[in-house]
C-alpha cells in the first residue's frame, strides 16, 4: 500500500515511521525545507500527561471574558468577522460542561499516557538524543485560592490514573532549587515525577532522518494545493514546487497531518475538521549559569507559562491568541512578557540579551481531543488537531493512526473524528 502523509511535523513524521514499520510505502510532503519547521519547531518542550487538561471547562468562558482586555493574557480571544472562528467558539462552549469535560479528559489522558510510552520505546530503540530530561513537571502557585481551585481538576485526573502530588513551597524548592529566588511568593505546588521534557525539533528531525534511511520518501519545498478526487476516493495530491511547477503524487491512502492548515485542504471535499489556530509564543535563552537555571520542567500557573531546560538552553513558552490578525508575526508585548517573567524567576541564569523568539499556530479543536482516524472519504485519514499537546501525543498518534489504517487492532480505544466514543 502506498500512503501519502501530508505534513512533516512531529505527528506526520511519527505517522510515517509507524506506517513504514507496518510495511507501507510512504511519502511525506511538506511546504518547508525540512521536518519540524512550523508548529513542531520551538514549543514548550513538555511531555505533560499529568497536565493534559482541556481548555474547555465550566469556568473557562468567564475567565476568557476577563482576559479579553488584557494584552498579555494567557488565553486571548480576539473577535473577528470570521464564521470559522465563531463556529469554533460555539462548539467550544458546548464542551464547557462537566459531562463533556469528563469525557474529554478520559480520551486525552488515554492517548497522552499511551504516547509517552511509545516515545520512550522509540528513544530506546533508536537512541535519539533530543536533550530529554526525565525529572518530572512541577507546577507552582503564587495564589492560594487559585491552588485550591485546581483541586477538582486534579481529582478528575486521578480518576483516570494520573497522580499529581501536592507539595508545599519548601518541598517545591527542594525539587527545583532554581526557584529559590521566588520561594517567598510560592504558596504551594503539585509535582508529577513521571512526566518528561525534551526538544521536539531535535527529536522530529532525527526521526525523519531514520525514517528516510528505512525507505520513507520526503518531498520538501512543495505546497499542497488540493486533493484530487477520483471515483469517490482520493486519487492524488496536487503540489506546487518552489520553482512554480505543478505535479501530482498518486497513492492508495492519504493522511492529513497538517495541523492548523488541515481545514482549508479538507473543506472543498466536504470533510469537517473543527480546528482553529491558537497562536503561541516561546523564547529560548542561552544559559550562562547552570546552577541558576531549572532542570525540572516547570509550569508557572499564574502566567500559564512553561519552562524547559535543553542542555545549555532555557525555553519559556505559553500564551494563546484566538483570532490574531497577524498569525505569523511576533507581538512585542507578548515577547517582552515572556522575557520579563523568565528574568524574574531565574535572575542571572541566562544571557537575556540574546533571546530567540518564536511564534507558531497550535491546531486546537474545541474539546482539545485530536482528530485521529478515517474521514468520510474511505481512503482519506486525519491525524490533526492536537492543540498544545502535539509533543505529548505525537508518537502515540502516529502509532494509533498506522494501526487503524493498516487494519490492526489499536492499542487503545479512541473516538473517531467528529464522533463520540
Amino acid at each position: 500500500m502506498r500512503v501519502i502523509v501530508l505534513g512533516a511535523g512531529v505527528v506526520g513524521v511519527c505517522t510515517a515511521w509507524f506506517l513504514r514499520e507496518r510495511g507501507c510505502e510512504v511519502t511525506v510532503v511538506d511546504r518547508q525545507a525540512g521536518a519540524a519547521r512550523e508548529t513542531s519547531f520551538a514549543n514548550g518542550g513538555q511531555i505533560s500527561v499529568c497536565y493534559a487538561e482541556p481548555w474547555a471547562n465550566p469556568a473557562a468562558p468567564l475567565k476568557i471574558l476577563k482576559w479579553m482586555a488584557q494584552g498579555d493574557a494567557p488565553l486571548l480571544f480576539r473577535p473577528r468577522l470570521d464564521w470559522q472562528q465563531w463556529d469554533w467558539c460555539l462548539r467550544f462552549l458546548r464542551e464547557c460542561t462537566d459531562a463533556r469535560l469528563r469525557a474529554n479528559v478520559r480520551d486525552i489522558v488515554a492517548l497522552a499516557s499511551y504516547s509517552r510510552g511509545v516515545l520512550r520505546g522509540l528513544r530506546t530503540e533508536l537512541g535519539i538524543d533530543y536533550d530529554h530530561l526525565e525529572r518530572g513537571i512541577l507546577r507552582f502557585f503564587t495564589d492560594r485560592a487559585v491552588m485550591d481551585g485546581v483541586a477538582p481538576g486534579a481529582a478528575l485526573m486521578r480518576e483516570f490514573g494520573v497522580e499529581r502530588r501536592v507539595v508545599d513551597a519548601a518541598e517545591a524548592v527542594r525539587i527545583e532549587p532554581a526557584l529559590a529566588p521566588i520561594a517567598h511568593s510560592i504558596v504551594g505546588a503539585d509535582y508529577t515525577a513521571a512526566d518528561e521534557s525534551g526538544d521536539i525539533h531535535r527529536f522530529t528531525t532525527a526521526l525523519a532522518e531514520r525514517a528516510a534511511a528505512r525507505g520513507v520518501d520526503f518531498v520538501f519545498d512543495h505546497e499542497i494545493t488540493r486533493l484530487v478526487v477520483r471515483d469517490g476516493k482520493i486519487g492524488a495530491v496536487e503540489l506546487l514546487g518552489r520553482d512554480g511547477r505543478h505535479s501530482t503524487l498518486d497513492g492508495d491512502a492519504f493522511v492529513v497531518a497538517l495541523a492548523s492548515h488541515a481545514p482549508a485542504l479538507l473543506r472543498p471535499l466536504g470533510v469537517s475538521a473543527p480546528i482553529y489556530p491558537a497562536k503561541g509564543y516561546s523564547a529560548t535563552f542561552p544559559v550562562i549559569d547552570a546552577a541558576k537555571a531549572p532542570t525540572v520542567s516547570l509550569i508557572d500557573d499564574a502566567r500559564k507559562l512553561v519552562f524547559s531546560r535543553f542542555g545549555d538552553r532555557l525555553r519559556a513558552a505559553g500564551t494563546a491568541e484566538l483570532g490574531s490578525a497577524l498569525p505569523h508575526a511576533l507581538d512585542d508585548v507578548r515577547c517582552e512578557a515572556l522575557r520579563r517573567r523568565t528574568i524574574e524567576l531565574f535572575p542571572g541564569a541566562c544571557d537575556w540579551s540574546q533571546p530567540a523568539f518564536w511564534t507558531g499556530l497550535r491546531p486546537a479543536t474545541p474539546s482539545n481531543v485530536p482528530l485521529i482516524g478515517r474521514s468520510r472519504i474511505a481512503n482519506l485519514w486525519l491525524n490533526c488537531g492536537h492543540g498544545t499537546l502535539g509533543w505529548t501525543m505525537g508518537a502515540g498518534s502516529g502509532a494509533l493512526l498506522a494501526d487503524l489504517l493498516t487494519g490492526r487492532a489499536p492499542a487503545i480505544e479512541f473516538r473517531a473524528p467528529g464522533g463520540r466514543r
